[in-house]
């Protein structure tokens, strides 16, 4: 089953031409809408789908700075601020507060590798709290364990994925921009090599930016236009459990189980980096940039089946712009959830937590998380493209660097100072190989 979300309504009818073209309607797509929207910049979002009915609410909700990369901490940092500001901007709750992220561990090179973090955190600014036994064993408490050690990030949150991207979508119409669901984008139309607009499935719009934010969509859009973009899927599998359990840390990570409390006051559970790695045309094309990530992940992963190709995400096939392509075949990426995973998850969380063993299983459902091969974000204008600017490749940690992003696209496009600097994401360093540079997530 999907995971729970709110859905909107669309504008009324597509534009004829915009400032900006913006495909995909998920967290990083509605982000950049938004802060365009907000500068009054005529920007179009078009989703093939419903808004944020992939990745960006199957996700665990998570805001954070604890253990990001050093490419990937400033954006994180910007990002709280812009979710903190959110709400009074919208005039709408996002689910986004500052709980506080809680880590807790047996192993002691763990503890060790977050000591080290804060070190590093602490010479950019970011306040995290290494815990010595006692102090881990009573901020676990609920646990009824003593642990070795752990970490807490005060001033990390969470958001609901359930309602915080469909209600920033809402905001795009009511600063001026429009938002179009079931709406796919076909392909572009370029003249003298740059682009001047974007065929969908209900007409053309003319313009000369398009913002590509397809997620685990983008790499098959940019083949399209002869761009190459090494981008590959892994299935995760999360479930929600019922009200009921109480008196347990709003946000936890532990090696056996992660948890996060939802809106409703029952909690999102997963196993932290565990997934299934479901064949595709694209990652057997892309495995050889995928190896130095595989190599440093491969305990987590484990083979899965057929669904990523047939689903169509990572096609190497070329579509007409007058025909049914598979962003239309496929709506919604809605993959069937690890029946194995699940089930493991909830028997961890109820060991781990034993009030949570008498909650029920309310929901369960799998996303397809699209990584790069150095696990960093594309950020940027493809220059063989003038006026393409791809986003994608968030490697899932795109809901809670979010704001960040779409802030940065939004200051791309209207040549404002960057919120964050842009030369980390920048599209061309994939050409390069990825030994040594993958990301510590």
């Amino acid at each position: 089953m999907p995971a729970p979300l709110m859905h909107i309504q669309s504008s009324p009818s597509l534009p004829s031409e915009a400032d900006v073209v913006v495909i995909g309607g998920g967290v990083v797509g509605v982000f950049a809408a938004y802060y365009l929207a907000r500068r009054g910049v005529k920007v179009a979002l078009v989703e093939k789908g419903l808004v944020a009915a992939e990745q960006s609410s199957r996700n665990w909700g998570w805001c954070r700075q604890q253990n990001r990369d050093a490419r990937e901490l400033p954006m994180a940092t910007k990002s709280l601020a812009l979710w903190d500001a959110l709400a009074a901007e919208i005039g709408a709750d996002v689910g986004f507060h500052r709980c506080g992220l809680l880590y807790l561990s047996q192993d002691e090179g763990e503890i060790e590798t977050w000591a080290r973090w804060r070190d590093f955190a602490r010479t950019v600014g970011v306040t995290t709290h290494v815990l010595g036994a006692d102090e881990a064993s009573e901020r676990g408490r609920a646990t009824g364990r003593q642990w070795k050690g752990g970490v807490f990030s005060p001033s990390d949150g969470t958001a609901d994925p359930s309602i915080a991207v469909p209600r920033v979508a809402a905001a795009i119409m009511k600063f001026g921009g429009s938002v179009h669901q079931n709406c796919a984008a076909r392909g572009l139309e370029l003249s003298a090599g740059r682009v001047s607009g974007v065929v969908t499935e209900t007409g053309s719009i003319r313009t000369k930016t398009v913002v590509m934010a397809g997620g685990a969509w983008a790499s098959s859009f940019c083949h399209q236009l002869g761009i190459r973009f090494p981008q590959a899927s892994v299935r995760s599998s999360i479930l929600a459990v019922s009200p009921g359990a109480e008196g347990l840390p709003d946000a936890l990570h532990t090696a056996q189980v992660s948890m996060t409390r939802r809106s409703n006051g029952g909690y999102t559970l997963a196993i932290s980096g565990r997934a299934r790695v479901d064949p595709t045309p694209q990652q057997i094309r892309f495995g050889r940039e995928f190896i130095p990530m595989f190599a440093r992940r491969w305990r987590s992963l484990a083979p899965g089946g057929w669904q990523g190709w047939r689903l169509g995400h990572e096609t190497l096939k070329k579509w007409a712009l007058d025909d049914v392509t598979p962003m239309e075949r496929t709506r919604i990426l809605d993959p069937k959830p690890d029946s194995r995973q699940i089930r493991l998850t909830y028997e961890r969380a109820g060991k781990l937590m034993p009030d949570l063993a008498r909650c029920k299983i309310s929901d369960a459902w799998a996303g397809y998380i699209d990584s790069t091969p150095d696990g960093v974000p594309a950020i940027g204008e493809v220059k063989s493209v003038p006026g393409f600017i791809l986003a994608a490749g968030f490697s899932g940690h795109g809901f809670g660097i979010g704001p960040g992003a779409g802030h940065l696209i939004a200051d791309l496009v209207t040549g404002e100072e960057p919120i964050v600097d842009p030369r980390p994401y920048a599209p061309e360093r994939l050409n390069r190989s990825a030994w040594g540079k993958v990301a510590d997530f």
